[in-house]
């Protein structure tokens, strides 16, 4: 699943050199790379099983984790919360095929626009599990930011697939996975999370695989499974490069441009348009996000 709010788990840089520019080059990079790896994945719906793509984009970050082991050495795995760290593993997996099922009834953009909807359950869990103190005006940006995802669904209408829902608990499942980085910020690694993160969800995305598994019957299907597990691992480079050359707070917004990407892809492949109401939703979600990583901003700028 490519829903990519800036991590909680990554702070900050602030004992090294910043180049706010270079970051921004990498974070927009990333996120062209994610939108093209969801576009893959809708792609390859039609002919593969959900779970069986979902395991092969995984193989690419898997690949990246055996490479940084190699270079490291296995202390890479030391961890002080195992089970938090399979935790985390198995929400990854569960919002990626979740996202995967969507997106294959739901347009690219649509589905995009209604994941934005994390960054606000992190927000909500935020306050109700990790006790972080919420004022009124980012309850307020949290209610209109879900407000925005009602617009984008319009539930009752019969406007989208009912899958659409889908993609509301894999957003959910997503924003259980970011208060787990929070959490696990404070005794692991960055590179332990997401080694354990690409070990737990291949591992276990492979269970299921055995019954679905279906031998790619044509060039081109092994050629985008090939694809998607590099763009995949490609993105997820660039990301971590952007938080480690720029502040996260200047990185951050950029991750609303997928929706730029998710649109452009999907009228360029799929011939998908978002109609007014969607495009609505998303203006409506966008502006409410980028209010309440500001006033993260300046919550972090005062402590």
């Amino acid at each position: 699943m490519t829903i990519n709010p800036i991590s909680p788990l990554v702070p900050t840089v602030s004992h090294k050199a910043v180049n706010n520019k270079i970051g921004l080059i990498y974070m927009f990079a990333g996120m062209s790379l994610f939108a093209a790896t969801d576009a893959i994945a809708k792609l390859l719906t039609q002919t593969l099983d959900p779970i069986q793509i979902v395991w092969s984009r995984q193989c690419g970050l898997l690949a990246g984790v055996v490479i940084v082991i190699a270079m490291r050495g296995v202390s890479v795995l030391n961890t002080t919360q195992p089970k938090l760290q399979i935790g985390r593993g198995v929400l990854a997996a569960t919002s990626a095929t979740l996202f995967i099922i969507g997106v294959s009834y739901v347009p690219l953009a649509d589905a995009v626009a209604i994941t934005f909807v994390a960054p606000f359950i992190v927000t909500v869990m935020g306050a109700l599990i990790l006790k972080e103190t919420v004022g009124i005006r980012r309850w307020t940006a949290v209610t209109i930011g879900f407000i925005g995802t009602l617009v984008v669904i319009r539930p009752g209408f019969g406007v989208l697939h009912p899958a659409a829902f889908l993609l509301i608990i894999a957003a959910a499942a997503f924003a259980c996975r970011q208060i787990l980085s929070r959490v696990l910020a404070n005794g692991d690694k960055t590179s332990t999370t997401v080694a354990y993160t690409a070990i737990v969800s291949w591992s276990l995305l492979s269970i299921p695989l055995i019954f679905v598994w279906q031998t790619p019957s044509t060039t081109m299907e092994v050629v985008l499974l090939v694809a998607m597990a590099i763009l995949a691992a490609c993105a997820e480079t660039l990301v971590i490069m952007a938080l480690d050359a720029a502040q996260a707070v200047v990185v951050a917004p950029v991750q609303y441009s997928l929706l730029i990407w998710g649109t452009m892809y999907g009228f360029l492949i799929f011939g998908q348009l978002p109609d007014q109401w969607t495009l609505i939703g998303a203006l409506i979600i966008v502006v409410t996000g980028l209010y309440t990583l500001n006033r993260e901003r300046l919550a972090n700028s005062e402590s």
